[in-house]
C-alpha cells in the first residue's frame, strides 16, 4: 500500500446525534461542493480520497513570501507589490495572526445552526487606512501567460477558499473588507539557465468576495451528514467514475 494512502480514519468522522460540534475544514467544504458523494464517505463513512502529491515547491514560495511580508510588518511598511499596484494598504499586526496562519490551527468559529465548527488557515492579513483587514492568498505556477485574472473554471474554487476565509475572519473582527487578493506566482521557464534558481512574475489579483452562499451550503452540509442515504455521484467526479469503472470489472 502506497504511504500517500492514508486509509481509513479513526478519528473526525461525524456521528449523528453527538452532541459536541464537528470540525470541518474550509477544503471539506470545497469537497462538499465538488461531489456529495465523496463529502460523505470521507466525513460520514470514514474513508478519504487518496490524497495527490504534495506540492514542496508551492509551499516553499509560501514560506518565503511571508517572511518577505514579516519584515515589513515590523517596521509597519508597504511591500513595493502594494505600491506597484497603488494598494491602500501595508502587512497587518494583530495577535493572532500566527495563530490563523497555522494549517493546525487557523482561523475557526462555531456555526450555531449546524453545530458545526469550521476552520480554516489564511496566507496573510493586511490592513488598509480605514482599519479594515483584508484576506491574502499566496498561489504558485508556471505558465506560458501573463496571470491577470482568475478567469478559468478551475479557478472558481480559488474564489470560493477566498470567500470562506472572508467569511471566518468576520466571525472573529469587526471590519473586514470585500475586497481580498492573490498574489499570484508565475515561474518563468523563458531563461537561457537554470542557474541554481527560480524566478517569478508576480501580479496582484484583487477579488470582490461574497460569501452569501456559506451559510445555505453549511446547512446542506448538515442535512447530508445526518442522512443515512449513501448522496449520488457528481457526474464530473473523476474518482466517483473511477469506482464505477472498477467496481464493472470482473477481476478473478
Amino acid at each position: 500500500m502506497s504511504k500517500y494512502y492514508r486509509g481509513k480514519r479513526k478519528k473526525n468522522v461525524y456521528t449523528p446525534g453527538e452532541p459536541s460540534p464537528f470540525r470541518l475544514s474550509r477544503s471539506r467544504i470545497e469537497l462538499f461542493i465538488q461531489c456529495q458523494r465523496c463529502f460523505y464517505i470521507d466525513r460520514r463513512l470514514g474513508v478519504d480520497r487518496p490524497p495527490g502529491f504534495p506540492f514542496t515547491l508551492n509551499s516553499a514560495v509560501d514560506a518565503l513570501l511571508k517572511k518577505e511580508f514579516d519584515l515589513l510588518r515590523k517596521g509597519k511598511e508597504p511591500h513595493p507589490l502594494m505600491k506597484q499596484y497603488n494598494i491602500d494598504a501595508i502587512p497587518a499586526q494583530h495577535p493572532n495572526l500566527d495563530q490563523w496562519r497555522n494549517n493546525f490551527k487557523g482561523l475557526s468559529c462555531l456555526d450555531q445552526k449546524t453545530n458545526l465548527f469550521i476552520t480554516g488557515a489564511i496566507d496573510d492579513l493586511w490592513q488598509n487606512s480605514q482599519g479594515e483587514y483584508i484576506v491574502v492568498d499566496y498561489k504558485s505556477t508556471s505558465k506560458n501567460e501573463e496571470i491577470i485574472a482568475l478567469n478559468k473554471d478551475w479557478q472558481d474554487a480559488y474564489k470560493r477558499q477566498m470567500e470562506i476565509y472572508q467569511w471566518l475572519l468576520r466571525r472573529n473582527l469587526d471590519k473586514v473588507s470585500q475586497t481580498g487578493y492573490f498574489v499570484y506566482c508565475n515561474g518563468k521557464t523563458n531563461l537561457d539557465k537554470f542557474d541554481a534558481k527560480l524566478e517569478f512574475d508576480i501580479t496582484l489579483i484583487p477579488y470582490q468576495g461574497d460569501d452569501s452562499w456559506i451559510d445555505n451550503v453549511l446547512v446542506q452540509i448538515y442535512q447530508c451528514l445526518n442522512s443515512d442515504r449513501l448522496p449520488e455521484a457528481d457526474k464530473d467526479c473523476d474518482f466517483c467514475l473511477y469506482r464505477h469503472e472498477v467496481g464493472s470489472l470482473r477481476i478473478e
